[in-house]
This record gives structure tokens, C-alpha cells and sequence, in this order.
């Protein structure tokens, strides 16, 4: 069953129930179909591409023996985005709970970005994507899951808080006070990529100016999802 060729007009809530029937194909099928997204969101929400694989395999895993479980309340794949971010937020609060010394940023930026585009990328952006993630790795985890669901994976906030199991105004609250917090580390970065631009936080026409948390977030999602998020082989 090569590339889903015999499941293709099967849908994901009745791909689940025959993995818990006993298929052993139906379950590999889900994960072909969902795989990129979940990783996307690991990645995004922990930084560091091991512990985005680590947190991925450790949900699929989690999803894979809990399927019995499921009970058609939600669409699989809010199903799953919810087992993958809870396995995020868990890695997460882990790795802030240790006493660790910090990794190094070029070693971080290196693990998010391809190797070819690693050494080849001009210095200006690497040092503006390293920037970025290190305006996103200050963020709390929750507030940090919510702003990767909201606004970098483009979710409505209805099903990012039916992902996060919580109410809607929790995400509102948290991408709010994620963009209050990313904002002050983000004004200099404009988009017009002009030098004038980001002296003094000053807008294209020379006046001083603040920019809403709307036109910040725009400029982060449009930076951050630039990112190479491809899988590890």
C-alpha cells in the first residue's frame, strides 16, 4: 500500500478505527497524511530539530496506542496536533526545569536550517533568523504553542484551542501577551529590510512610529515560516 495507493478515499477517522480493527497499514497511511504539519509545529514550538523528532515520535507513538480512545468528538488531525503539542509543551517545560548551560546560537540556528543553506545563506539573514528564534525561545511554552498554531501555522483559534484543549479566550490571551512580549525584541526588524528603517524604530517615511501587534506578528510568521522544516531523514 505504497504512497496510500488503497486508502486514498478513506477517511482519517475510519483510517483510525481500522488500525484499532487490527490493520496494520491504516496507522502508517495517518501519519503519511499528517507527518509534515506535526513536524512543522514541533519544530517551531521547541527550536531544535532532535527534540522536534524526539516529540513527534514520542506522540505518534502516544496517538498509535491510544487510538482506542478516540471518540470521533474531533477531527483526527486535531486529534493528533493536540498529542504532538502536549508532547512539545512537556519536552519544553523539561528543558527549562534543567540545569543546563545554554546552547551555543550558532549551533542552533545551524540545527534549524539546512546545511547547504547554512553555509551558504548571506550573513544579514542568518543573523535576522537567529533574531527570531531567539525572540520566539523567550516565550513561556503555552504562549509559544499558541502563537505556532495561530499565527505560523495559520489555524482559526477555535481549532487551535480545540488542539490545545482549552477554552478560545486562553488562546487569545496567550498569543496576546506572546506578541506583548515578542514586540519590544522584534520593532528593529522591518520589513523593508532597510538600514534607516530599523534605526530608532522609525517607520519608511522617516517618522517614528510603533507598529501593532498585527504588523509585527506578519513579519515574524513571514520570517519564520521561511524556515527549512524539513523532516530528518
Amino acid at each position: 500500500m505504497a504512497d496510500g495507493g488503497s486508502y486514498g478515499d478513506v477517511s482519517d477517522q475510519d483510517l483510525l478505527a481500522r488500525h484499532v480493527e487490527g490493520d496494520p497499514d491504516a496507522f502508517g497511511e495517518l501519519v503519511r497524511r499528517h507527518r509534515d504539519r506535526l513536524w512543522a509545529v514541533a519544530l517551531r514550538t521547541l527550536g531544535d530539530r532532535e527534540e522536534a523528532a524526539d516529540a513527534v515520535q514520542d506522540a505518534l507513538v502516544s496517538a498509535y496506542r491510544a487510538a482506542h480512545t478516540f471518540r470521533r468528538q474531533s477531527a483526527v488531525t486535531t486529534w493528533l496536533h493536540r498529542i504532538t503539542v502536549n508532547a512539545c509543551l512537556d519536552r519544553a517545560r523539561k528543558a527549562a526545569s534543567r540545569k543546563t548551560a545554554p546552547v551555543d546560537d550558532t549551533e542552533r540556528l545551524e540545527q534549524l536550517l539546512e546545511p547547504a543553506e547554512s553555509a551558504s545563506a548571506p550573513a544579514e539573514r542568518n543573523d535576522l533568523h537567529r533574531q527570531l528564534i531567539e525572540a520566539m525561545g523567550t516565550l513561556p511554552p503555552d504562549q509559544r504553542a499558541a502563537l505556532v498554531l495561530v499565527d505560523m501555522q495559520g489555524y482559526p483559534v477555535a481549532e487551535a484551542a480545540r488542539i490545545l484543549d482549552v477554552p478560545t479566550g486562553t488562546v487569545k490571551s496567550r498569543c496576546a501577551r506572546g506578541r506583548a512580549r515578542l514586540l519590544p525584541l522584534l520593532t528593529h526588524l522591518r520589513p523593508d529590510g532597510t538600514a534607516e528603517s530599523r534605526k530608532q524604530g522609525r517607520d519608511g517615511t522617516g517618522r517614528k512610529g510603533r507598529p501593532s501587534h498585527p504588523q509585527r506578528v506578519d513579519t515574524t510568521r513571514a520570517r519564520l515560516t521561511q524556515d527549512r522544516t524539513t523532516r530528518p531523514r
